[in-house]
């Protein structure tokens, strides 16, 4: 599956295990809260091989931009600044680790009957966001 599959608007509808998981990451309480209530969209746009994920909410917008495979550094909705990388994997999934200091979180987006799922991980503490297309 190629990363085309991927582009559009996607909405939240359903998320477990955020709050812990923003916890694990050293997110504040303050924002874990406001985080914690937000519903984002997320719009995925491709532009050659260059994709941008561009996140919107009420509260606060980020986006970030990637060629497959290439390091980059990433400045996070929380105000972390990791070293992070994408990747294709051959059952379609999106891997996004993110280092930073010695710490690391990995993000996998994958499509599941129409809808993107997103888990992130970080230490064993996992999170599960569900989004449907727009």
């Amino acid at each position: 599956m190629a990363v085309d599959a991927f582009l559009g608007k996607w909405c939240l509808v359903s998320s477990e295990g955020f709050e812990d998981y923003m916890k694990e990451l050293g997110v504040g309480m303050a924002m874990r809260k406001m985080g914690s209530v937000a519903k984002p969209d997320v719009y995925i746009i491709k532009d050659g091989d260059t994709i941008t994920v561009k996140t919107e909410s009420t509260f606060k917008t980020s986006q970030f931009s990637f060629k497959l495979g290439e390091k980059f550094e990433e400045n996070t909705l929380d105000g972390r600044k990791t070293q992070t990388l994408v990747s294709l994997k051959d059952d379609g999934s999106l891997i996004q680790e993110q280092e930073w200091g010695d710490k690391k979180t990995i993000i996998t987006r994958k499509l599941v009957d129409g809808q993107l799922v997103v888990e992130c991980n970080m230490n064993g503490v996992k999170c599960v966001r569900v989004y449907q297309k727009a």
